[in-house]
C-alpha cells in the first residue's frame, strides 16, 4: 500500500470527531465482562453481545472504527451478515488486535513486556484479507517501586515500532499503544514524568525503524493520578498536563491521538477529552478508542436479554455521541441530561 493510502485511512480514523470502538477484548476477559452480568462466557454470547454493539443504529455518525479480537473478525450476526460487512455499511473501519498478550519481562519480573511479533507478518496479511485497514498493539507500562525500569520501557518501544512497521508494510494503519497504567497510588507528577519518558522512547523507536508517522494513530494514557491517590487531580489538571506532555513528546507529522480510557468513568473520561479539545488549536487531531468507558452502561443495561437490545443500543449511541462533541470541543453537561 502507498504511503498515501495509509495516511488516508489514518486521517478518516481521527477525522470530524469520530472516535474508535475498541471491541477487542480477549475471551478471557469478554467472558469476565459478560459474568459481571450474570451472562455465560461462551461463544454464542460473545457473538450476540458484539452484535448488539455493531449493529447499534447511527453508530457511524460517532464511531469511524472498531478494534477487533481474532474471533470477533470471523464472526457473523445471526442473520448470517459478516460483523466486518455490518460496519463497513455504517462507514466503520475494521480493526483488529494483534499482539498476543502480555508476559512477564525477563530480568525484570515485576514488569511486562508485550508478545506477538512471531509470525505477525503472516497475520497481518490474513486479517487484511479479512477485511481490516488498522491495527492495535498495546505495551503496559507499570508504575511502581522501583518501576518502570528503562530496560521495560526499551523492550517495549522497540516491540511497538517493530509491530507498526510490519503493519504498514501489510498495508495496514497502526494504532501504536503504550499505556502508563492508572493502577497504585502514584500522583499525577509520576504519570507525567513516566508518560513524557515512555513516549520520547517510543518515537525515538518509530523514526529509527523508518515507521511513517502520517500513517499511524497513537493511543495513549491520560496523564492522570492513580486510581488510590490520595490527590486526585481535577478534569482542569488532567487536561493542561496531557496537553502540554504531548506537545513535548508527540511529532505533529501523527495526524491523530485517540485516547484509552484506562479504567475512568464514563462521563469523566469525556470530560477529560472535552476540555483538552477545548485548548486548541492543537498539532494533531484528538479523540477516543474507548473500550469500558463506551460499554460499560450499555453491556448492563444488555444483560445478555433480547428485549433490551434496543435500549442498549440506545446507551451506546449516546455514549459515542457525548464523546464525538468532546472530539469537538462541544460536549455540555445538559447534552448528558438530554439523554
Amino acid at each position: 500500500m502507498k504511503t498515501a493510502d495509509l495516511e488516508a485511512i489514518a486521517n478518516k480514523m481521527v477525522a470530524n470527531g469520530r472516535g474508535i470502538l475498541a471491541a477487542d477484548e480477549s475471551n478471557s476477559t469478554a467472558n469476565k465482562r459478560l459474568a459481571t452480568v450474570k451472562v455465560e462466557g461462551t461463544e454464542a454470547n460473545r457473538r450476540a453481545y458484539r452484535e448488539m454493539l455493531f449493529s447499534t443504529p447511527r453508530l457511524g455518525e460517532y464511531i469511524s472504527g472498531a478494534i477487533l479480537y481474532d474471533e470477533t473478525i470471523r464472526q457473523s450476526s445471526a442473520a448470517g451478515v459478516p460483523f466486518v460487512k455490518m460496519m463497513q455499511d455504517q462507514n466503520i473501519l475494521p480493526g483488529i488486535k494483534v499482539d498476543a498478550g502480555t508476559k512477564k519481562l525477563a530480568g525484570s519480573p515485576d514488569e511486562t513486556v508485550t508478545e506477538g511479533l512471531d509470525g505477525l507478518g503472516e497475520r497481518l496479511a490474513e486479517y487484511y484479507k479479512l477485511g481490516a485497514r488498522f491495527t492495535k498493539w498495546r505495551a503496559v507500562i507499570t508504575p511502581g517501586a522501583g518501576t518502570p525500569t528503562e530496560y521495560a520501557m526499551n523492550v517495549n518501544a522497540h516491540a511497538l515500532a517493530r509491530y507498526a512497521k510490519l503493519a504498514q508494510d501489510a498495508g495496514l494503519v497502526p494504532i501504536v499503544e503504550p499505556e502508563v497504567l492508572m493502577d497504585g497510588k502514584h500522583t499525577i507528577e509520576t504519570c507525567r514524568d513516566i508518560t513524557e519518558t515512555i513516549l520520547l522512547k517510543v518515537f525515538n523507536e518509530l523514526i529509527g525503524q523508518r515507521v511513517h508517522l502520517e500513517g499511524m494513530v497513537l493511543k495513549p494514557n491520560m496523564v492522570i493520578s492513580a486510581q488510590d491517590c490520595p490527590t486526585q487531580a481535577s478534569v482542569e489538571q488532567v487536561a493542561e498536563w496531557t496537553v502540554k506532555t504531548l506537545k513535548r513528546r508527540v511529532p505533529a507529522a501523527v495526524p491523530g491521538i485517540a485516547f484509552l480510557s484506562g479504567g475512568q468513568d464514563e462521563e469523566i473520561a469525556t470530560k477529560h477529552l472535552n476540555v483538552m479539545n477545548k485548548m486548541g488549536p492543537l498539532p494533531w487531531k484528538v479523540s477516543f478508542s474507548y473500550g469500558r468507558a463506551l460499554q460499560h452502561t450499555s453491556l448492563e443495561t444488555w444483560a445478555g436479554k433480547p428485549a433490551n437490545v434496543a435500549a442498549a443500543q440506545r446507551v451506546l449511541a449516546h455514549r459515542s455521541k457525548m464523546n464525538w462533541a468532546a472530539a469537538s470541543g462541544k460536549y455540555t453537561a445538559e447534552m448528558e441530561k438530554a439523554a
